[in-house]
């Protein structure tokens, strides 16, 4: 197996893996069991039941008429910030929809982040399962006789250009998806702790503005790849994620707030021990007997 069979699939195995091991890595530090991490990925999968049809039947359509409006890098802007904007509408609200209806109770920062990390998991892990599903299809085509595909000579022509650019791009970049993943994944944390901050900054009065401040990350961070990747190589693209990476693990430290200690046990008092009873030894007398005779 050479280099790039190796590279090809780790990228896969990682983007499903590193969520996984982020996730014990937390259950394990926090103390809490799954349930918030599989509500928080359940809640991803739930905001894409409205976002992809969303995306395929409405906004598609209007932004390809849209570009052929406006062609160039003022289109592929709007382009961006459009399907920015679809995804953090749909993704923050869901987010929102997950502490006010489902994690009730579920107020505090350790709570946020774990369901943060099950978003951004979940989403991961799906990715990774497509990139592997691609790798075994280019694996079975890497030796396929190519005349026995009963594909039309475009459809041929078309696949040979698709196994050539898997087959030849640099071994590094390969692993640019498990990357992007791994600076992907602390925006949904951080995402998950502004929302909460709806609910916690004035118990009992929501602030909305922080799902708005949730919605606008989202939208700036997918726009910000999708216009930069037009204008970029790959390689300043990952860079330019990995800065805002690190912006959104600073603002989850920062959004940090003291946690209830779980409440005192009182102490237990001292059970008095009842004295134990020894009767006494009498000594069996015709005195003593006949003493007890009418008793």
């Amino acid at each position: 197996m050479d280099l790039l069979s190796i590279t090809h699939f780790l990228n896969g195995f990682l983007m499903i893996a590193l969520p996984i091991l982020l996730g014990i890595y937390l259950t394990n530090k926090f103390r809490m069991g799954w349930k918030l991490w599989l509500i928080g990925g359940a809640t991803f999968i739930l905001s894409q039941v409205g976002h992809l049809p969303f995306n395929s039947y409405l906004l598609t359509p209007l932004l390809e008429s849209f570009q052929r409006t406006i062609p160039g890098p003022p289109g592929i802007l709007v382009i961006a910030i459009s399907a920015g904007l679809s995804a953090g509408i749909f993704e923050e609200c869901a987010r929102y929809g997950m502490f006010r209806w489902w994690l009730k109770d579920a107020r505090t920062w350790r709570s946020s982040v774990l369901a943060g990390a099950g978003h951004g998991g979940i989403e991961a892990i799906l990715l990774g399962g497509l990139v592997m599903w691609g790798y075994i299809s280019m694996m079975a085509y890497r030796d396929a006789d190519m005349s026995s595909l009963n594909l039309t000579s475009q459809n041929l022509a078309i696949l040979k250009q698709q196994l050539l650019a898997y087959w030849s791009m640099p071994w590094y970049t390969t692993l640019l998806g498990a990357v992007e993943r791994i600076f992907t994944i602390p925006f949904h944390v951080m995402a998950s702790v502004l929302v909460l901050q709806v609910f916690t900054r004035r118990p009992g009065h929501q602030q909305l503005g922080w799902l708005g401040l949730a919605i606008l990350f989202h939208t700036i961070m997918d726009a910000s790849a999708v216009f930069l990747s037009t204008q970029l190589s790959v390689y300043l693209v990952e860079a330019v994620l990995g800065g805002m990476a690190l912006v959104e693990v600073i603002i989850i430290f920062v959004l940090h707030q003291p946690e209830p200690l779980p409440p005192e046990l009182s102490p237990i008092l001292p059970v008095d021990i009842p004295p134990v009873f020894t009767p006494t030894q009498v000594e069996e007398t015709t005195e003593n007997l006949d003493q007890t005779r009418y008793q």
